[in-house]
């Protein structure tokens, strides 16, 4: 038969291997389109989670770049290289040059084609977007093909089964009973595999009622039953899609929101909800050095409240509570959006003033006094009078760090105090 299939000696099996030879190359057409579809989808897949995982890390390696933890920074990066779909990942600082650079793979070892994502390092302060550096993402085509193996081989072996079949199917028909009425069928089926049309149905005329009839209607109840599936298939999955999209959206949102809330709970002082401790000499550092490289000024303010122990032990904790927080409301109107503003611990606040001379400072820190002991303050029926003493400091070298300026400042601070309080040391 296989003999007979090369070499035909009447027009039924040159037919027959004319429409099997057709059918092969179509075959094998779709398939390779199925593999190149496959093997495109799957890149597309890979680029969007390689796109969700930079935003989820974003946020933290924008942290470590910001606090200079470079302890944090490889540890984050060692995490991503040993995930499954990253082949090495690149972060460089805001002039470009390259901090960390790592890859899953060695020289030898290098992939066919390597495909990045690359996103910015920004850090949000005082309302101004801070530009760190860059995140590049790397994956390859290893990744694409050790997901896609499976389908591949299976697309492959179905091809493989397929063709075997109807090769001897043709042969045999073709050969024994069936080679005008099978050949007018196979070129109906062939028409609709080519087309990929599922509402089109097969109809061979002049044939009684027998096998081939009945071959007919179940071919054409197949296509129906595929046709229904196939739309049945297509609703399911735009379906599932939809609610995917809808529950990563949603949990996206309330882990965002939920990291909002503990990044503040973390910064903010719980009572007046300007920044704590921490926070505030961390955040002046970094303005400081930032100040120092672009030569400009910068003044460091220490203020504590006069005699807050005696409000306390008068009126209760909740008055001197009350009384915290007008300070720092009234504090606040006199504030640029740059400024800086802390509450140090009990009764003492700071405040760091970027592009901000001593002189300047002075005038702000005196207005602000003037205004607190000309203030009063209505609570549960009583009138509260309090005052403030401030001590005053400048950065007047390069090398000077916030924790200098503020020891400083709690010199003319003290020096406020003992001479009489209700004043500003500079």
């Amino acid at each position: 038969m296989f003999v007979s299939f090369i070499r035909p000696n009447n027009l039924s099996q040159k037919m027959m291997r004319v429409i099997f030879s057709i059918y092969l190359g179509v075959t094998c057409l779709i398939t390779s389109l199925q593999f190149l579809s496959e093997y495109l989808k799957t890149q597309d897949s890979i680029l969007n989670e390689l796109k969700q995982l930079e935003e989820t890390v974003r946020g933290p390696m924008s942290t470590s770049l910001w606090q200079y933890n470079q302890s944090q920074l490889d540890v984050l990066i060692a995490g991503l290289v040993k995930m499954p779909i990253i082949e090495g990942v690149d972060v460089s600082d805001m002039h470009a040059n390259m901090i960390i650079s790592k890859r899953s793979y060695t020289s030898e070892t290098i992939p066919l084609s390597i495909f990045d994502t690359k996103s910015e390092l920004n850090w949000l302060l005082n309302g101004q977007t801070i530009f760190l550096g860059t995140l590049v993402l790397y994956s390859s085509s290893e990744v694409i093909l050790d997901r896609v193996l499976f389908g591949f081989a299976l697309i492959a072996t179905t091809a493989i089964i397929k063709l075997s079949v109807l090769f001897w199917l043709f042969i045999w028909a073709f050969d024994r009973y069936l080679a005008k009425p099978l050949q007018a069928l196979m070129l109906q089926v062939n028409e609709v595999e080519l087309s990929q049309d599922m509402s089109k149905r097969i109809t061979l005329s002049n044939i009684e009622n027998n096998e081939l009839s009945q071959l007919q209607t179940h071919m054409n109840k197949m296509l129906t039953a595929m046709q229904r599936d196939r739309q049945r298939l297509l609703d399911d999955e735009q379906a599932k899609r939809i609610w995917l999209e809808d529950a990563v959206a949603k949990r996206t949102e309330e882990l965002q929101t939920l990291n909002e809330k503990l990044k503040d709970l973390a910064t903010r002082d719980s009572l007046t909800g300007i920044l704590n401790r921490g926070s505030f000499f961390e955040t002046a550092q970094h303005l400081l050095v930032l100040a120092q490289r672009q030569k400009s000024p910068a003044s460091f303010v220490l203020m504590d409240l006069d005699h807050f122990k005696i409000v306390n032990d008068t009126y209760g904790h909740f008055v001197g509570d009350k009384v915290l927080i007008h300070f720092t409301h009234t504090i606040g109107t006199f504030l640029r959006k740059s400024d800086l503003f802390g509450r140090l611990g009990g009764e003492e606040f700071a405040l760091f003033l970027p592009d901000t001379g001593i002189d300047e400072a002075f005038l702000l820190a005196d207005k602000i006094r003037k205004t607190i002991g000309d203030s009063m303050l209505q609570v549960d029926g009583k009138t509260i009078t309090y005052t403030v003493s401030l001590g005053l400091e400048s950065s007047m070298a390069q090398y000077d760090s916030i924790n200098e300026l503020f020891k400083r400042a709690d010199m003319k601070l003290y020096g406020a105090k003992d001479k009489g309080r209700d004043r500003v040391e500079k």
